[in-house]
Formats: structure tokens, sequence, C-alpha cells
């Protein structure tokens, strides 16, 4: 429960609690790409034992990977999130992929394991791709709202504000921040 405005008290809905209770990490740009690789390795592995090398279980369990990657990944490296996950899509099918006899044989297989589920792989890049796009804008939206913010000069850091130029120009031989004054012809 939540209470508003007048003393009313609304409540807040399950599904919402549940979401707040999730984890919430930021990954840098390397992190997302390695929980990416390892757990799509460590799905290739169970869909393997499981479900006898299913494409149709590993490509449905690629896109929630996708969306989660571009979701814990911090801001600055949001533009990681679509690369890094087709990478990662190509560590978890060698296992599943099925290759044998020695590593042209296992080559061979990995590429015609990429190109039969080509379409799960450009699924999850478009998925973990919208997602970033949508979060960096969202990030620059409130990034602008920050700074336009009504009382803010942009001077609270510490810095000198921005000189104007016809300050400049007058007091282009003087100390900072004073203009010179005209002298008096002898």
């Amino acid at each position: 429960m939540v209470g508003g405005a007048g003393g009313r008290v609304r409540t807040v809905p399950p599904v919402l609690l549940a979401l707040r209770r999730f984890p919430n990490p930021r990954l840098t740009g390397i992190g997302a790409g390695l929980f990416a690789a390892l757990t799509m390795f460590v799905v290739a592995c169970l869909d393997r034992l499981l479900f006898d090398s299913s494409e149709l279980v590993y490509g449905l369990l690629f896109l929630p990977v996708s969306a989660l990657t571009a979701l814990w990944v911090r801001p600055a490296d949001l533009v990681t999130a679509p690369i890094s996950v087709p990478i990662a899509f190509a560590v978890g099918v060698f296992p599943i992929s099925g290759g044998s006899g020695g590593f042209g044989g296992q080559t061979m297989a990995l590429v015609t394991a990429l190109a039969v589920h080509a379409g799960w792989l450009y699924g999850g890049t478009l998925v973990a791709g919208l997602i970033a796009s949508v979060r960096k804008v969202a990030h620059m939206r409130a990034r602008q709202r920050h700074l336009v913010a009504p009382g803010r000069t942009g001077t609270g850091t510490g810095q000198q504000p921005p000189v104007r130029v016809a300050e400049k120009v007058a007091g282009a031989g003087a100390p900072a921040g004073r203009a010179e004054r005209p002298r008096a012809s002898r």
C-alpha cells in the first residue's frame, strides 16, 4: 500500500511488487556479453541432455536471454547488447550442433546449425536491439529533462559561467572577468 495525496491509500498490484524484487544488475558491455554467452552455453548443454538438442527449445530460451542482456547492461554500454547477443547464440549452439569426426566435421555442423537457426538468431538480436534502443531514447530524454529543469543554470558544478562574446572582445587583454577601460590618448 502506498499513501497518496489527501490521505488516500492505493494498493500496488502484485505484479509490480514481484517486478521490484527482480534483480536489476547493471552489467558492463563485457559483463553482459559474458552473461549471455555463459547462459546460452548452459542452456544448450541442458537442451542436449533433457530435450535431445531441440532447436525449438534453444531458440525459445534465446529470446529471454537476449531481452535480459539488453535490460541489464549499463546505459553507457547499451550499444553492446545487440552485438554480444549473436555471439552468445553462436557460443551456445556449439553443444547442440551435433558434429562428428574432428575439427572439420564440428566446424561444418556449427556453420550449418547457425544457418538453420538464423530465424531465432535474428529474432533475439532484434529483441535486444529494440530494448536497447528504447532504453537509450528514454535515457537521453531523462538527461535532457534533467539539464533543462527549472532553476538549473549549469553553474552548480563549480565551473565558471560562460562568458559572452562581447565581454571577451572588450577585455581581450584584461584579466578574466574584467573588461579593460579605454585609456585617454595623450
